[in-house]
């Protein structure tokens, strides 16, 4: 059952799910999706683990403010949530903005996690990136987003995964579509000015990267990059994913996901 919090003058929405006394794992989703892209995790997760799902401020049913958003303010909503919610310890898992958001909770307040698991995500953009984050929200604000959402299940989701599931790519149209505008271009924004990659030595809670292999958003090689850069961290690969691996490759996802969360 989706709830409420009113946090960092936002009201964001969130769900509970496994025991009430289990150790809790927060998952973030991705720009242009909602707490629901994480529903292929539940049954691998639920029997052990108290999942903490939310919406993103400016996505699924949390407030969409409008103007530009920043990752220090994604991650002080989290930081009010776990706070709303008595949670004084976390694992964290968080795929793409998430991941960006994962990256400053480290950062800003590590004393809440116990792991922290970055899916499809990177930890800066070279210039070329930033521009075409401000073409596309100039798009979105013209045309809305229903109409690059063709390209954006091209980058998610592997043509084979495409051919064989289409219910779950359906699925998947409504939630792009769903997002609210002014969300898309706050957090689009907050994306744009990444940059944590000279800041990675910093962070001391055990990682896990994850990432699909044929991942066009945020390729391999920027998984690498926040392997090497924080000590310890472990990366698995899963093969012929694109960008929304935990939807795409789900058994090879939560075999990773849960592994790495009960190891600690």
């Amino acid at each position: 059952m989706v709830e409420f919090a009113a946090v960092n003058g936002a009201r964001i929405a969130y769900t509970l799910d496994g025991p009430a006394a289990a150790p809790v794992l927060t998952m973030s989703h991705s720009l242009s999706a909602d707490h629901s892209m994480w529903d292929p995790q539940m049954p691998a997760l639920t029997d052990a683990y108290r999942v903490l799902r939310f919406d993103t401020r400016g996505h699924g049913a949390s407030d969409a403010p409008a103007g530009e958003y920043t990752l220090d303010q994604l991650a002080a909503d989290v930081i009010g949530l776990w706070e709303h919610l008595g949670i004084a310890s976390t694992h964290f898992c968080g795929l793409s903005m998430g991941g960006m958001i994962g990256q400053t909770l480290a950062l800003k307040a590590p004393k809440f996690l116990r792991t922290l698991v970055l899916c499809d995500t990177a930890s800066s953009y070279p210039p070329a990136a930033q521009a075409m984050w401000a073409e596309r929200i100039v798009a979105a604000k013209a045309n809305g987003l229903e109409a690059g959402i063709d390209g954006t299940i091209d980058r998610w989701f592997s043509p084979g995964f495409v051919a064989r599931a289409p219910e779950v790519i359906a699925g998947v149209k409504r939630m792009i579509a769903a997002t609210p505008v002014d969300g898309y271009c706050g957090c689009g924004a907050a994306i744009s000015r990444l940059a944590l990659t000279d800041r990675l030595g910093e962070i001391q809670v055990p990682t896990l990267v994850i990432c699909g292999e044929d991942d066009p958003g945020t390729p391999l090689a920027m998984s690498e990059v926040i392997r090497d850069g924080i000590a310890g961290a472990e990366l698995v690969v899963l093969p012929e994913a694109r960008h929304l691996s935990n939807m795409e490759a789900v058994e090879g996802f939560n075999t990773a996901l849960r592994g790495f969360l009960d190891k600690h």
